[in-house]
């Protein structure tokens, strides 16, 4: 429901924040100084299709899903099922361990839907939009960002993911 805002904000392995050009220093720098950030990629990353396809020829050993279910809505879904289930390490960041993905991941941990977060959300039109919850995570579920920040600070990242809320 927030593909529009998880790209504004940097989501994609290829562009900036505020769809800037991850490869022009100009612009590096920008969202650098704004983010406060000590290192900032020079060059994009894999785009989702060539990602799965670097997973299936063995170049990436550990894969982290989430709020999104590859196994049914990538193309070619079958040969990305395949990928997943040869991954080395899948973990699944998910409301639901019933989905296809979770079902070949080797940990799933239990996320938050849209009813349960606080925060904002972008439109396809690019409104935006403040987003209360509705209802509290239910059982040891939690919020995204919650579960990021705590894996970062575990593998020694504290500085960079001490956010106390979204």
């Amino acid at each position: 429901p927030n593909a529009m805002g998880g790209r504004e904000v940097g989501g994609l392995a290829n562009m900036l924040a505020c769809h800037l050009d991850i490869e022009n220093p100009t612009h590096r720098e920008t969202v650098q100084t704004f983010w406060q950030s000590p290192t900032m990629p020079t060059q994009q990353g894999l785009k989702a299709v060539d990602m799965f396809d670097a997973v299936e020829s063995g170049k990436i050993k550990a894969l982290w899903v989430m709020c999104t279910n590859p196994a049914v809505s990538m193309p070619n879904a079958r040969k990305v099922r395949g990928a997943i289930a040869n991954c080395d390490f899948v973990v699944v960041s998910d409301m639901f361990a019933s989905t296809d993905t979770a079902k070949l991941a080797d940990v799933v941990l239990p996320s938050t839907g849209w009813g349960e977060k606080d925060g904002t959300v972008t439109n396809s039109d690019r409104t935006i939009s403040r987003q209360r919850a509705a209802l509290p995570p239910p059982g040891q579920a939690r919020h995204d960002w919650d579960i990021m920040c705590d894996v970062a600070r575990r593998m020694g990242f504290s500085t960079g993911f001490n956010y106390p809320g979204p």
